[in-house]
């Protein structure tokens, strides 16, 4: 290792089934007396946002609860949360849900200590106080966004996804309980199955990779591969939802101590401009960006076939390279991920969306950490190529 590298992770990760159930007691452990619980209204709705509360109210803590997080969160969600955090004199806030209620909550903890608006903190180690405690509880085996130190906030002034990192925003505690996501759709587990693995590739193929967050992303690749199908197929497989819990953390962790690069640097403007899920917008552009990138990293991909169980026996590492490219799209078809054109987006609107989308990608700064650096007109072709 020529470089230093740093691994930054929650000070408490707890992982397992019932995990969440815990949250009063590590909420008491950090002295909170009343607490912000952040969530989207599905999950408001089936009782999951009462539940936490009912564990915080065991223990002794009180708390409130703001349920109108929508999926691609946006400055207004966080500017709402910090309304309520700061006019109840909340001292932790909680997120619960899929990355769009963890990465709210992160937003809110940290803009309840600094000045300015969350869009004043886009890019990388500008905040300069530590807000309230985050505890995060994911539901979804997706994000990751549970054990990172990254938030992603749609800024509705300019029509785009901004993305912050910094060390503020890692959660105090992390609670990974894989049965709360054994209620998720297909459709919703085959998007963040996708976004996990992508997080997981991306962070072994950054430039910015190193031999830890190698072993994660690895790890997180062979569990995430391994039981993706069966998740999809089957909601109420515990071994499989357990795993795919537990690659995504792994994945997570990698990605926010390396880096995303591409994949994520074209997906955010889909999401601005076409609203499509995140996980969506990354499942239908990996083939494109990982036939892009193939030529530059043709080892890399040949050890990734190797964590997926690929059988390349006697392949040459650029066959495995490519065996690596078409296992995608196998994974692709068999959990219904559809084309970036099959998805309710009018051909003459992305066209037109192009040249903004291709700027604010490589203003995002991910696509610098890719193996291959692409221009704005490659990244147009490789939209195009997706659609």
């Amino acid at each position: 290792m020529s470089t230093l590298s740093r691994l930054n992770v929650p000070p408490q990760l707890v992982i397992g089934a019932g995990a969440s159930g815990i949250v009063g007691e590590e909420a008491r452990r950090l002295k909170v007396k009343r607490a912000l619980v952040m969530t989207d209204p599905g999950l408001a709705e089936v009782g999951m946002a009462d539940a936490v509360c009912g564990h915080l109210s065991k223990a002794g803590v009180e708390s409130l609860v703001y349920d109108r997080v929508q999926p691609d969160p946006t400055d207004v969600n966080v500017e709402e949360g910090l309304e309520l955090i700061r006019g109840y004199d909340c001292d932790a806030v909680i997120g619960i849900g899929g990355g769009s209620s963890m990465d709210a909550a992160k937003a809110v903890s940290v803009m309840s200590a600094n000045s300015g608006a969350i869009t004043d903190y886009m890019g990388y180690h500008k905040v300069p106080n530590a807000g309230v405690p985050i505890i995060a509880i994911p539901t979804t085996a997706g994000t990751g966004s549970e054990v990172t130190k990254v938030v992603v906030i749609g800024d509705t002034e300019r029509n785009v996804k901004i993305m912050c990192l910094d060390l503020n925003f890692l959660p105090s505690v992390s609670l990974v309980d894989y049965e709360l996501s054994m209620t998720m759709p297909q459709a919703l587990t085959a998007n963040v199955g996708i976004d996990s693995l992508v997080h997981a590739v991306e962070a072994y193929i950054s430039r910015k990779a190193h031999p830890t967050t190698d072993c994660l992303a690895l790890s997180a690749i062979g569990l995430i591969t391994a039981n993706v199908r069966t998740a999809w197929a089957q909601p109420d497989n515990a071994p499989a939802r357990e795993a795919m819990m537990l690659g995504a953390a792994q994945a997570g962790m990698a990605f926010s101590n390396s880096s995303v690069a591409l994949v994520h640097g074209m997906s955010r403007p889909i999401g601005a401009n076409f609203h499509l899920p995140h996980g969506l917008s990354n499942g239908v552009l990996t083939p494109a960006v990982m036939r892009y990138n193939a030529p530059a990293c043709i080892d890399r991909f040949a050890v990734i076939a190797h964590a997926m169980g690929l059988d390349v026996t006697g392949l040459t590492d650029e066959q495995a390279a490519e065996r690596t490219v078409a296992a995608f799209e196998e994974l692709n078809r068999d959990l219904e991920i559809p084309r970036l054109g099959e998805c309710d987006i009018a051909r003459d609107s992305f066209e037109r969306a192009l040249p903004k989308m291709a700027a604010d990608a490589i203003a995002s700064g991910s696509p610098a950490n890719n193996p291959r650096v692409p221009s704005a007109e490659e990244i147009v072709a490789i939209y195009r190529q997706a659609f």
